[in-house]
């Protein structure tokens, strides 16, 4: 029975990483669609989304069941006690791709992001899949040290959103209002995106150590 209950424990970190892996595909492919006006690119990325979506809820389900089942105490409870947050937390960065790609089809066959800004959501779309792709090590390998490293990298992604804003409220800004609204939202979700990585290395920290990282 504890062979059968560890192999289940198990699936459920594969599930979360399995899961990390769908929507760092996603975030990529988004912001390819974003940059390059490929309308089918981002209608890949909106329809996949459902995936992710009917993952979380097969795993949250798996997770209440284990713990009816097995009344796992010490870290076994940690594991599925966290899982159903990070699970919502990676649900919520696979809507994010998902509100990426829906801004890439809006403008169609216009490209939505303005030349200048251009580099910039390109290296945040990068920094984002690197973090995403950290977050994925640190929940496959219960990796503390990465962990803690993913509150530095976020900085980047922070400062890279800091350098949209200024840009918008840069008197010479020649787009318009809605094109403003359109950058200020989208960096908003690469920067919202990894702020739910950091979450849930946070919450990686704390399922092995039994205690909260310090911010």
């Amino acid at each position: 029975m504890r062979e059968q209950f560890q192999e289940e424990l198990n699936s459920v970190s594969s599930t979360l990483v399995q899961m990390a892996g769908l929507v760092k595909t996603a975030m990529e492919n988004a912001t390819t669609a974003l940059l390059t006006a490929d309308l089918a690119l981002a209608e890949r990325v909106i329809a996949e989304d459902s995936v992710v979506d009917e993952i979380q809820h097969e795993l949250d389900a798996r997770t209440i069941n284990l713990i009816a089942r097995q009344g796992p105490v010490a870290s076994d409870l940690r594991t599925l006690v966290t899982s159903p947050r990070m699970s919502a937390d990676l649900e919520r960065m696979g809507d994010l791709a998902h509100h990426i790609a829906k801004s890439a089809r809006m403008r169609y066959p216009a490209t939505a992001v303005p030349p200048e800004l251009s580099l910039t959501i390109e290296e945040m779309g990068r920094v984002c899949v690197q973090i995403i792709s950290k977050m994925a090590n640190v929940v496959e390998n219960k990796d503390i040290d990465k962990a803690l490293e993913l509150e530095d990298d976020d900085d980047a992604i922070d400062a890279l959103h800091r350098k949209i804003i200024q840009t918008l409220l840069d008197p010479n800004w020649k787009h318009g209002v809605e094109t403003a609204i359109d950058m200020t939202l989208l960096a908003r979700y690469y920067e919202r995106c990894a702020d739910h990585a950091v979450s849930i290395a946070r919450r990686v920290y704390f399922l092995v150590t039994g205690a909260y990282a310090k911010q």
